[in-house]
């Protein structure tokens, strides 16, 4: 059984990344396969229990390879010599709601984010967002994150903070925070990378 993954994956990796979908298609008629299987032994009332434990185990096999599969997706599609990624922490509540975010790394639109309130919740509850995953050259970038919500006095206030950053070989993260600020009482918008 173990043998089976190991060669699946070997196919999986000769596939390339214009065939992963393919290879995620075949993985996922061999799942909807084994359910089937899986239903008939159970009806037949456990009868067969050497095929149905065949069949449980071979459930998790798939399951191991799909998990596989998907490091691997992410390994093809984002190398870690062009990744880069981009979070947002939030620590605010006083002087800022946030609605939205919108991302642009080298003046290109990258990623939009409408919030509900549970995400904002979730968010000032210590949650932190990848807001955006990619490839990047190596190289100096300029990374600029719109924030708008409702500010101080329930004004709609829109602002904007700048990082700019060296992409080197390594993958690259980058970090916004949102904090409030009692001296000022007015929010604070930082980028930092990691």
């Amino acid at each position: 059984m173990a043998q089976f993954g190991i060669d699946m994956m070997n196919l999986i990796k000769r596939c390339g990344l214009t065939n992963l979908l393919m290879c995620v298609a075949l993985l996922g008629a061999v799942i909807l396969t084994l359910l089937s299987f899986t239903a008939k032994a159970q009806e037949a009332g456990g009868q067969d229990v050497p095929l149905a434990e065949k069949i449980e185990s071979l459930k998790k096999d798939l399951i191991a390879l799909n998990r596989d599969l998907f490091v691997l997706e992410e390994d093809l599609l984002f190398p870690s010599s062009t990744q880069v990624a981009v979070y947002l922490a939030v620590d605010v509540g006083h002087y800022f709601r946030l609605d939205a975010v919108e991302l642009k790394i080298d003046d290109k639109t990258v990623a939009n984010h409408l919030y509900t309130d549970r995400q904002v919740e979730a968010l000032k509850r210590g949650g932190v967002q990848r807001l955006y995953i990619g490839n990047l050259n190596q190289g100096e970038h300029e990374l600029t994150a719109f924030y708008i919500g409702m500010g101080p006095e329930e004004r709609p206030y829109k602002r904007a903070v700048t990082l700019r950053f060296n992409k080197d070989s390594d993958a690259k993260a980058v970090q916004l925070d949102i904090t409030d600020s009692g001296a000022a009482q007015q929010p604070e918008f930082h980028g930092q990378e990691l």
